[in-house]
Parts: C-alpha cells; structure tokens; sequence
C-alpha cells in the first residue's frame, strides 16, 4: 500500500476495522518466528484459537499449566502482577457459584443466569478492567 496512505491503514489494523491478508500475516509470523495464529485475534471456536487463548492468558495473567493426581489443571499465579491477582479472584467467584450449583444450593437455570450475566450478578463488581485514560 501507499507510503502516504499507511498511517490510515495503520490506524485501521489496530482498531480492528481492518485486518492483514494471510499472506502477509504469515510472512510476519516467518519473521517473527512465530505461528501466524500468534498474530491474530484467536478463533476459541478452534483447538488451535483456543490454545492461543491460554498462551495469551499466560502471558499476562499468570495462567499457568500444571498436574495434580494425574489431571492437568489451570492455575493463575497471583504474583505475576495485579491483573493475575484479580483473574484469580474472578476465578473464584465461579468456582463458588460452580460449587453451588454442585451441591444444589442453585439451579442450573440460576448458574447459567450468573454466567450469562457476568459480571452483574459477580457480589464483587470490582473486576472492570478501565481502558487507559491516554486511550479514553
């Protein structure tokens, strides 16, 4: 594309109203030497989105990947940083609605209402993550 014009196309990339072609996406991903689906918004509809999903949960989140009595188990780090430490806490609000509806203290109707609805119905409510107020 035009060098005059590569500000604009810049622009669009990064919010999303434009994405790159597979072939430059792949040929940035040789140069990265990275898989192209690094590069991209992942598609969890796929084993392979979904996986870069938890790479990037990884990354910035202190997702990390363990075993306990022979099952493999997801487990969040909170020291990596504060937004690990918050997932965490998210996470738990879900296993607490999960146990409820385990031991029958909720319908199944009433947890997918919480899931459907996170994270209104979260008691917490502190879990919003605000844009930067150099991007507001």
């Amino acid at each position: 594309f035009p060098e005059k014009s590569a500000d604009v196309r810049l622009a669009q990339y990064e919010t999303g109203s434009r994405t790159p072609k597979a072939d430059l996406t792949a040929a940035l991903a040789q140069v990265l030497d990275v898989s192209p689906h690094a590069l991209s918004v992942p598609d969890i509809d796929s084993y392979v989105g979904l996986m870069h999903t938890l790479f990037t949960l990884e990354d910035n989140y202190g997702l990390k990947i363990s075993e306990m009595d022979g099952e493999v188990c997801l487990k969040v780090d909170v020291r990596k940083n504060k937004d690990a430490a918050r997932l965490h806490e998210m996470l738990c609000s879900w296993q607490q609605a999960a146990a409820m509806l385990k031991a029958g203290e909720i319908s199944k109707e009433d947890y997918d209402k919480w899931r459907y609805h996170y994270s209104e119905f979260d008691k917490a409510q502190n879990y919003v993550k605000m844009p930067p107020q150099d991007l507001v």
